[in-house]
């Protein structure tokens, strides 16, 4: 894989900073990046092309050739980005693994939700950057001493960075159903409750549990906990399985 992905691994892990001719720079990684990144916030990912991204910087497309080789290793290069330098874990520091993967988890979500397009972007084989791999660092550093094994720390930070994952998936597809600013103001669950409620009325004999639930939720049982209750049972069963161990 890495040798189809020469070029991120070197603008990743700083084997190329700056064009190897021609005149003194005018542009640099970090400001075609910084670029690429706010044209995917606003458009998504689909409204980045290195054409796009030169136009925004006043600058040829052939010169962010010298650069960048080309898109994919662009979005590497955004992805790092935007992930951004791993923060410190508080929990970390005292031996509290689970108070450190939640904050973690917390972290990781917030990233998602500033930049929804990393979920599309980050699908697939790819080159991980030193952000991105620090992320995953922070994670395991916090499970090292809880006295599971490098694989079950390695499945454990999988499961959690999934569930976070999962829960910004359908956050992002109802902000794009929805429109942002409404699925923000009520919340993902709370707008799929609506949408549930419309689609079961005159059919809630057929579907009864469902009914129930629904009802539940509009009478306020449920206030968008979903990801907070998902990642509190991962961490309940983590718990379980390190006392066992």
């Amino acid at each position: 894989m890495f040798g189809e992905q020469a070029g991120s691994v070197e603008l990743l892990w700083g084997g190329r900073g700056r064009p190897s001719r021609g005149p003194k720079p005018a542009l640099s990684l970090e400001r075609i990046t910084r670029t690429a990144i706010g044209l995917a916030d606003v458009g998504g990912l689909g409204a980045v092309s290195m054409q796009r991204v030169a136009a925004e910087l006043d600058f040829t497309k052939m010169s962010l050739y010298r650069y960048v080789p080309g898109k994919s290793e662009l979005v590497a290069l955004m992805i790092d980005a935007a992930m951004g330098e791993p923060a410190e874990l508080a929990g970390a520091a005292t031996g509290d693994w689970r108070g450190a993967l939640r904050e973690w988890a917390e972290r990781l979500a917030a990233v998602y939700h500033r930049h929804p397009w990393l979920l599309t972007a980050m699908v697939g084989p790819r080159v991980m950057g030193p952000h991105e791999l620090g992320w995953t660092e922070r994670a395991l550093a916090a499970l090292s001493g809880t006295g599971l094994s490098g694989g079950e720390q390695l499945d454990a930070v999988v499961v959690v960075s999934g569930h976070v994952r999962a829960i910004a998936q359908v956050s992002a597809s109802m902000s794009t159903s929805m429109g942002v600013g409404s699925a923000r103001a009520k919340g993902p669950e709370a707008v799929m409750s609506a949408a549930l409620n419309e689609l079961l009325v005159g059919r809630s004999e057929r579907f009864p549990a469902l009914a129930a639930a629904v009802a539940d939720v509009a009478g306020g049982e449920s206030s968008d906990r979903a990801g907070e209750f998902g990642l509190e049972r991962i961490l309940d069963g983590l718990a379980a399985y390190v006392e066992r161990g």
